[in-house]
């Protein structure tokens, strides 16, 4: 990897307890202020962040394992990312695409018809957030088929609008009474081979989908099938290996748009540009945000251009949707990729989370304490599935505990999982090495607490 030079002290250092009096302070005001239903993970408020470090209002400086949730894969104020944005809010920050369109779009077009997988003929259209990503992508698949229905699986996460909660397979907190939502969602089993009792024949486990799916409706009312190749909030399931490339063959073979949702897991983080490579799956359409533009609000729909340019004009689009600054921040951004090899820096960062943490809970295994159910994930994308000693039952709590205790010891980790049970950890891919291996240190010794 090409060498960066951080702003900030790539260290970890607390001078309160967290939270300390500022972020306390900010707390009390955010109670009168903001809604409730907005939640926070960590009660510490930022005003710095750079390479694998957050500061805080206190001044206390945190390793940072989420990454704003896999958005910061090159920092979160990368110098070349950083000025690219000024440049453009110097000019113009906004005139909508739709109205006055300007380079810096099309340009963004330009490269992920280049970089998503498969070399077919392809098209992209921009927007703000990857739920909206995920709704037009399903808007393309229905007009272009003239079907209604679309299949998603066991522990999907695709957002939290409308269409999207219909998609997402847990409730709480993201769907409960926030109902009814939008009809023609079928769901279908995941391959998720710690607890599915095909284990890792995926092709099975793609089958019992397509059996379903096939008792459940006919394949030609069937519009899309959605899937993250990698799942994200529902706990970083891995399919065994051939059930995206059945599925996306079953699809080919019947009409059904493939979409590959990658917004999580896109942009380097699973040690490939997209998970999809991995198995050399080349999807219909694919949705992107989150990582694409080093912090700033962009998503994206890539796709068959033929079926991208079935919608007629005026079919797509939104007024903040490819914003020129954010434009701007994500062709900076993708240039830092590659430039700084982050595909082959997240596979070396994989390397040395799964081998500290296999070793934990092979530690705490021997001592009796086996609440390490399994490690998995790829590159800068791992989980820990945290279970009670000797069995597969899943343990919230635990997993609760040990990101509270990690964050008392200044590291920032997130939990997700279908039953909240899993560390999920979504380094800035542009960490060092030592400052990862410290704050896989304070992990370990996390899963320890009583």
């Amino acid at each position: 990897m090409t060498t960066i030079t951080h702003r900030l002290p790539q260290k970890r250092h607390l001078v309160t307890d967290l939270p300390g009096p500022r972020s306390a302070e900010l707390t009390a005001r955010r109670r009168s202020a903001v809604a409730a239903g907005l939640g926070s993970a960590v009660p510490v408020y930022a005003v710095d962040a750079d390479g694998g470090v957050i500061v805080d209002v206190d001044g206390n400086s945190l390793i940072d394992l989420g990454s704003g949730i896999a958005v910061t894969t090159v920092g979160a104020s990368n110098p070349a990312v950083a000025d690219a944005v000024a440049a453009q809010a110097h000019h113009f920050t906004h005139t909508c695409f739709m109205v006055t369109p300007y380079e810096a779009y099309i340009a963004v077009a330009e490269k992920l018809n280049e970089l998503t997988p498969g070399d077919h003929e392809k098209r992209s259209v921009l927007f703000n957030s990857g739920a909206e990503a995920v709704e037009n992508a399903v808007k393309i698949a229905r007009l272009a088929t003239g079907r209604n229905a679309v299949v998603a699986f066991d522990h999907a996460y695709h957002g939290r609008t409308n269409l999207t909660m219909a998609l997402t397979a847990k409730s709480i907190p993201y769907k409960h009474n926030f109902g009814p939502f939008a009809p023609e969602i079928y769901r279908m089993p995941m391959s998720y081979p710690y607890r599915d009792e095909l284990g890792t024949d995926g092709v099975a486990a793609a089958n019992r989908a397509i059996t379903m799916i096939d008792k459940q409706l006919t394949a030609d009312s069937v519009a899309a099938v959605i899937i993250e190749p990698v799942q994200g909030e529902g706990g970083f399931i891995v399919p065994a290996p051939g059930f995206l490339p059945t599925l996306a063959d079953w699809c080919r073979s019947n009409g059904v748009v493939f979409i590959a949702d990658e917004v999580q897991s896109g942009f380097c983080r699973t040690g490939d540009w997209f998970a999809c490579d991995h198995e050399g799956v080349v999807p219909d359409l694919i949705t992107m945000a989150k990582g694409i533009a080093g912090g700033m609000p962009l998503a994206a729909v890539t796709g068959r251009a033929d079926l991208m340019d079935a919608v007629h004009p005026g079919g797509l689009g939104g007024t903040y949707g490819g914003n020129p600054v954010a434009c701007a921040g994500a062709l900076a951004a993708i240039d830092q990729m590659s430039e700084l090899d982050l595909p082959a820096r997240a596979r070396h960062i994989g390397e040395i989370v799964t081998s500290s943490l296999s070793a934990k809970a092979q530690a705490l295994a021997a001592e009796g304490r086996g609440v390490i159910g399994e490690v998995r994930g790829r590159g800068g994308m791992i989980a820990v599935e945290l279970v009670k000693p000797g069995s597969t039952e899943p343990d919230p709590e635990l997993a609760k505990a040990a990101a509270a205790h990690a964050l008392s010891r200044g590291v920032v980790v997130l939990t997700c999982g279908t039953h909240g049970n899993i560390l999920r950890l979504l380094p800035p891919l542009v960490i060092g090495d030592d400052l990862l291996r410290e704050a896989l240190d304070i992990l370990g010794d996390a899963l320890t607490v009583d």
